[in-house]
């Protein structure tokens, strides 16, 4: 994959994201992941541990077309409680990097009054871009 990151000059870099990339290749796009497992069970009754599970199911899906976490260009997260994930920043950028390593696509947060599973707490949308 090419990819570049866009970052203009002057601006503060971001923590934990990019302001932009730029990418060719193959696309995957892959649905909204919340925290359960391949059974369809919530792992977690928290928002890191099922932040944590919903990136760990990104990678299972684009590992069945040969994609890797490095790949991903662009996260979208739907939260129900914005408190709460910025309270778990440091938690939820530990659990990121576990999973995902150090690589920070272009990413957006968004708090939602609430998800189709009941009691899911977040839902990460992804694209990734593949040579």
């Amino acid at each position: 994959m090419t990819a570049r990151i866009l970052q203009p000059k002057g601006w503060t870099p971001p923590r934990g994201y990019s302001n932009g990339v730029s990418a060719s290749g193959r696309l995957i796009f892959v649905s909204g992941m919340i925290g359960w497992d391949a059974s369809a069970t919530l792992v977690a009754r928290d928002l890191v541990g099922q932040a944590a599970q919903a990136l760990r199911n990104i990678v299972a899906v684009l590992a069945e077309d040969g994609a890797r976490p490095e790949h991903v260009v662009r996260l979208t997260w739907y939260v129900t409680d914005r408190a709460a994930y910025l309270q778990g920043a440091e938690a939820l950028g530990a659990a990121y990097r576990e999973v995902m390593g150090r690589h920070f696509p272009a990413m957006s947060v968004v708090e939602v009054s609430a998800l189709m599973e009941r009691d899911a707490l977040v839902e990460i949308e992804a694209t990734a871009v593949v040579p």
